[in-house]
């Protein structure tokens, strides 16, 4: 797996990879656009977490995704205290990838 330093390093060079949609996280699936993605409609190929120096609001976990349909994005997230409110499916998903 490639080192990034900073989220937005992260973020670009997984989009020249070819993982360049956005996803955003709702309680019970991620979303791009109009499509709804449920944990079983896509995969986690790579996971980044990145720690602020001096504020634990910074932190944050980039998820590197593939869809079933073919879509490969990333989504970031918040945290621990920054982290979006999710279902215990998402929380599992998400969590099975530990960076």
């Amino acid at each position: 797996m490639i080192s990034y330093d900073t989220v937005s390093e992260a973020v670009n060079g997984l989009k020249k990879r070819g993982f360049d949609v956005d996803f955003n996280l709702q309680e019970n699936c991620i979303v791009c656009h109009d499509d709804k993605f449920h944990v079983e409609d896509f995969e986690i190929v790579e996971v980044y977490r990145f720690e602020g120096n001096t504020d634990p609001s910074d932190e944050a976990i980039l998820y590197a995704i593939q869809s079933t349909n073919g879509l490969s994005g990333v989504l970031v997230n918040g945290y621990g205290i920054s982290a979006d409110t999710m279902s215990s499916e998402m929380v599992k998903k998400l969590s099975i990838h530990k960076p």
